[in-house]
């Protein structure tokens, strides 16, 4: 079974003003931990709402300090159950994110269709890399025959 996992992360921000300038920056320095690693990671702003249901910004700053919700996605693959699928996420995002608060909030059962349409467009882009390498191949090609008129 594959599993599609959405954790939510408490992420702490110094010296902002605004909330949008709080999430961008939230934002980027997640970005920053999970990469090269976990570059697969969707990184989102995360919903907030009070207790009486009204919704609030995703960032909650107190001088010039913010805290951000943020939701991280992510697929795992070949796991028994729902559980082990959310354990598999907490670890590998709580690994990188240090001191930062997970809470896993969906884990959602992914049908075939959607893994095969995922691995379709990573063949797509592969072969676009493949193209792309195998032009530099024929230039490489060409270059010889042409250093005889450089001399």
């Amino acid at each position: 079974m594959n599993c599609r996992v959405v954790v939510e992360a408490a992420v702490p921000v110094f010296d902002v003003e605004t909330p949008d300038e709080a999430i961008r920056i939230a934002i980027s320095k997640t970005g920053e931990m999970l990469n090269p690693d976990l570059n697969y990671v969707e990184i989102n702003m995360g919903e907030r709402t009070s207790p009486s249901g009204e919704e609030l910004p995703p960032a909650f700053i107190a001088a010039d300090e913010a805290l951000v919700a943020l939701e991280l996605e992510m697929t795992v693959f070949n796991v028994e159950r729902e559980e082990h699928a959310s354990r598999i996420a907490r670890k590998e995002i709580g690994q990188l994110l240090e001191n930062i608060p997970l809470e896993v909030i969906e884990v959602e059962e992914l049908e075939e269709d959607e893994i095969d349409e995922e691995s379709d467009t990573e063949t797509e882009e592969s072969s676009t890399a493949e193209t792309d390498d195998e032009e530099t191949d024929d230039d490489e090609e060409i270059l010889p025959e042409f250093e005889d008129l450089v001399e």
